[in-house]
């Protein structure tokens, strides 16, 4: 244990005396998480909706009131009069307007007849995003429209009714946990198997392969110094994050207790793991070289973004066997539902096992040479 505590001792030094190192662990995927969260988890409002109505009856006049009240509340769109339904679509394509509402001429005699009245949206479908949004409010307001102004006494129709079973989580609490995980990972990404990469580059690495130290203590020292690193910028970031985040009891002693646990493990999953990758590698620019691929490889897949039921079957095989998959389920357990560790027991099993192997596979592959 002397040989180890000296190599984790040599490692904290040389991190703590770099405020540089420490603020890109440990503040960057904070300021990523801010970023992210609000750039993509915010509704989309204010949009341009074109309005043409060539009926100008009643049942359109009702209509119209109805986008109006949209604008003022909502405020999802706003509306824009057009008399020419070219002139609107050519502002659709020039991106003047985010969509078009054609009311047709004889909209309101059918709505009076009952003959099936329709309206139609044209929508600028290269934004995927703008056109459900619009799809999606104009879904509801059609729906609210064929309310019957007397409701009956009884409803015969069979309704839905949404039961929510935890408060409304926004994206930038939902983004959290993936975050946490890639502030871990970038502590893992400069630590490990880098370190001795980077020694080795300078020659510094002849000072303890001279010594009687084995294989399994250099290797259990450098990763359990990158692990102390890991584990620091995972709870830095879990606290703060939660914080700025708005979880609710994010100081809650119980849950900390348990994400010390989550983040412990996790760090030591990915710092073995990193060490195994560069276990035989001399050049120091490879690394660096896959670090990139490798963030992307592992952080997308691991349903940090987006949730996984919407992969690919070939994306899924790569969640089975992805550690971050199991490290973001677990802090999306304890950081959006507070639950204890029997919902993550599973995930704490894996990773586990999976710091086993990397450990061994890493000791029996490391050359303990000059």
């Amino acid at each position: 244990m002397n040989r180890i505590l000296a190599l984790i001792e040599r490692d904290l030094r040389k991190f703590f005396r770099s405020p540089t190192l420490m603020f890109v662990s440990m503040v960057f995927p904070l300021v990523q998480l801010l970023v992210l969260g609000y750039a993509f988890g915010g509704k989309l409002k204010n949009l341009r909706l074109g309005v043409v109505d060539q009926d100008q009856g009643l049942s359109a006049l009702r209509l119209r009131e109805m986008f109006n009240a949209v604008a003022a509340n909502a405020k999802t769109f706003e509306t824009v009069d057009y008399t020419d339904l070219h002139q609107a679509l050519r502002d659709l394509r020039d991106g003047r307007i985010n969509g078009v509402i054609n009311i047709p001429p004889n909209f309101s005699r059918d709505v009076l007849e009952n003959t099936s009245p329709q309206i139609a949206i044209i929508e600028d479908n290269t934004d995927n995003f703008v056109a459900s949004a619009l799809q999606g409010e104009l879904d509801q307001l059609v729906q609210d429209y064929n309310q019957p102004r007397v409701p009956p006494r009884v409803n015969p129709q069979v309704t839905l009714q949404v039961v929510e079973l935890y408060p409304y989580v926004p994206y930038i609490q939902y983004l959290l946990a993936g975050s946490v995980v890639l502030a871990i990972f970038v502590s893992a990404m400069i630590g490990g198997g880098i370190i001795y990469i980077d020694d080795k580059a300078r020659g510094l690495h002849e000072g303890y392969l001279v010594t009687p130290i084995t294989k399994f203590e250099l290797i259990m020292g450098f990763n359990l110094s990158g692990a102390t690193k890991a584990v620091m910028a995972g709870l830095v970031l879990s606290i703060l994050g939660s914080l700025l985040a708005g979880i609710p009891h994010p100081l809650d002693p119980g849950r900390i207790v348990r994400l010390a646990v989550v983040t412990v493990v996790t760090s030591l999953a990915l710092i073995s793991m990193m060490f195994l990758m560069m276990v035989r590698v001399d050049d120091p620019l490879v690394p660096r070289a896959t670090f990139g691929v490798l963030n992307t490889l592992l952080f997308f897949p691991s349903g940090a973004v987006y949730p996984i039921q919407g992969f690919p079957a070939w994306m899924r095989a790569i969640t089975t066997v992805d550690p971050f998959t199991y490290a973001v389920h677990a802090f999306k357990s304890l950081l959006l539902k507070n639950t204890g560790f029997a919902a993550i027991g599973g995930d704490l099993l894996f990773l586990t096992l999976f710091t086993v192997v990397m450990m061994t596979s890493a000791t029996l592959l490391f050359r303990r040479t000059l």
